[in-house]
């Protein structure tokens, strides 16, 4: 069992980023009974939920002549264009129905529509927090294991941020998957690894 100061974050473990979603991840359910069983050494489990509403501008649908994975600009920066997916109360944005969400708080995030929301910590212009590192902070944790979708983009993302906010930080390399757009793997592999994230 982890110290009672060490954290286990599961990532968007959903649907649509599951074989048969709108942006399957390849071989995203099969990571789903390893994240069961890791639960079970950890007393603080989390866990996050991408959380768009319908017309959400990080969507290629709501770009006029603007395909899935073409790149925009948003007036944070670059953004993906992504197929609709995990909208606000539909099935696609429910957890993998053989996920255990019996943890001590679910995060929601990319719910503001004019921000895509990839970290579990900020929104993507990088200074919106969703609130998650109070919450860890007031629970006194001070290490996070992170497993989940995907590797490099949400998984990646939160463990930079949780680094640079001084948390020690570990990715389960074998319990995530990832999308793999364009060489982002090793790039998000790289990024993690400069930040002092443990990838494992």
């Amino acid at each position: 069992m982890q110290p009672s100061t060490h954290a286990l974050v599961v990532i968007d473990v959903q649907n649509d980023f599951c074989p048969g979603g709108a942006l399957a991840v390849d071989g995203g359910s099969d990571i789903v009974a390893g994240i069961n069983a890791l639960m079970a050494d950890f007393a603080t489990v989390i866990l996050t939920q991408d959380w768009h509403p319908a017309g959400h501008t990080s969507f290629a649908s709501s770009h006029s002549g603007k395909e899935p994975y073409d790149m925009t600009q948003m007036p944070y920066g670059p953004q993906v264009l992504w197929p609709d997916h995990c909208v606000q109360g539909t099935d696609g944005a429910s957890f993998h129905p053989g996920l255990r969400t019996d943890g001590d708080l679910i995060i929601r995030k990319g719910f503001n529509p004019d921000i895509d929301s990839y970290s579990a910590f900020y929104e993507n212009d990088r200074s919106t927090p969703t609130g998650l590192e109070g919450y860890l902070r007031t629970r006194g944790i001070t290490d996070l294991t992170l497993v989940g979708l995907a590797t490099d983009y949400c998984v990646a993302y939160s463990a930079i941020d949780a680094a640079g906010l001084g948390f020690s930080v570990s990715v389960r390399q074998n319990l995530c998957r990832a999308i793999d757009l364009n060489g982002s793997l090793d790039q998000a592999l790289t990024d993690m690894k400069a930040a002092g994230v443990a990838v494992l």
